[in-house]
């Protein structure tokens, strides 16, 4: 693996690091905040330490030969506490048995950096290995104890994570249990990816030599693992989030055709800002609410009670729901009042019928996609609509809903 391929997923870790940090800031107290900003940085950063250009950077910048080994090896130690810790917080319950966990952890991981720390500094490693340390000093006093030890802790927090993530996802469902599944399967990745490194460290122990599995097999599993659990994190928020957005269009959808049934009334008022087609969908559903709301305003003066009363019994009479028969009942009220109201302009002519005007249609969300379906499905709203037009000439409009 070359440097791009560290470089590329560090970019990118630190590029969501940066979108993440104004929630960061504002929200300081949220545990759950503070440990994905956490994992982020410390993902950006094994990434980024474990290129073979950083590694032959750090170890010239500092003196020291091979300590960016150390430095690799504390960073994945420290990134699996943060996974450990994120998941804990993630998954929520009582605060004072997260923040116990969370120590816990913190303080597990915490010790095996200390550890890194120490053998490293106690050990010799004289020659430079900037893709082969684990191997090449598999016999080196201290050092092979470190190497040990950072494989050992990565595995445990791959099996951990992965019966955490199974245990919550067979408690939940959706998009949440889809993320926990393939961050499971990642994690599951951490340990082949331990194992064929000890198993190569073993090897030099017995005097073999199956390095190729630390320095060429090793790296590919834990991109892979790295990449699927990144999918797996952002699984859950992505698909939250198109569900939602496919809600609010889908219910834009369905406000149309009283959104369009109402536009000779709204479309009046003065909207000094429309909203472009380019904007957001809550925005533009906000905006076709407020134009509906509009709407109904300008047209309770011509609100007539007689004609929803007679829609509802037209509607119940052909077997509709109470619920139902009310949305069809309030669309034909909505209906003939757009058609009284397009006969009087200026509002002089106000009918016997209207001058009492009954109370607008609930106008909320479930009611008023009720109204818009029944004002192009509904026979009674279509019939409701004929006798509008014909008025003038005396029709019935309980005779055509009969």
């Amino acid at each position: 693996m070359d440097g791009s391929s560290y470089y590329i997923p560090a970019v990118a870790m630190t590029i969501a690091l940066a979108l993440k940090t104004p929630a960061l800031l504002r929200n300081w107290g949220d545990p759950l905040i503070r440990s994905v900003c956490a994992l982020m940085t410390l993902a950006a950063l094994v990434f980024c330490f474990a290129a073979p250009p950083t590694i032959i950077e750090l170890n010239r910048v500092t003196g020291v030969t091979n300590v960016s080994a150390a430095v690799v090896y504390l960073l994945l130690s420290a990134f699996s506490g943060s996974c450990l810790v994120l998941i804990t917080n993630w998954r929520g319950g009582p605060p004072e048995t997260t923040r116990r966990l969370s120590r816990r952890w913190i303080a597990g991981y915490g010790a095996v950096c200390a550890a890194i720390v120490a053998l490293f500094v106690l050990g010799e490693a004289p020659v430079e290995r900037v893709r082969d340390f684990d191997t090449y000093y598999a016999d080196a006093p201290f050092l092979r104890e470190m190497i040990v030890l950072y494989l050992t802790g990565f595995m445990v927090a791959g099996l951990a994570m992965n019966v955490m993530c199974w245990r919550w996802a067979l408690q939940v469902r959706g998009w949440l249990r889809a993320g926990l599944l393939i961050i499971a399967f990642g994690f599951l990745l951490n340990v082949p990816f331990a194992a064929v490194k000890l198993i190569a460290v073993v090897a030099r122990w017995q005097g073999g030599d199956l390095d190729y599995l630390s320095t060429y097999v090793a790296p590919v599993l834990s991109s892979v693992g790295a990449q699927v659990c990144a999918v797996g994190f952002c699984l859950p928020l992505a698909g939250e989030r198109l569900g939602d957005s496919w809600t609010i269009w889908s219910m834009y959808r369905r406000l149309g055709p009283l959104w369009r049934e109402l536009r000779p009334v709204w479309a009046q008022a003065s909207h000094e800002v429309r909203i472009s087609w380019w904007a957001p969908a809550r925005l533009q559903m906000t905006q076709r609410e407020s134009d509906i709301h509009d709407g109904m305003l300008s047209l309770y003066p011509y609100f007539d009670s007689a004609v929803r009363a007679k829609a509802y019994d037209a509607a119940v009479a052909s077997g509709s729901e109470p619920v139902q028969a009310r949305a069809e009942a309030d669309a034909a009220m909505v209906t003939a009042a757009v058609r009284a109201k397009a006969d009087d302009p200026e509002g002089r002519v106000i009918s016997s019928a209207t001058a009492d005007a009954p109370a607008p249609p609930a106008e909320n969300p479930r009611d008023l996609v009720r109204m818009s379906i029944a004002l192009r499905q509904s026979p009674v709203v279509a019939a409701a609509r004929e006798w509008a037009a014909a008025t003038r000439s005396g029709s019935d409009f309980h005779e055509r809903t009969r």
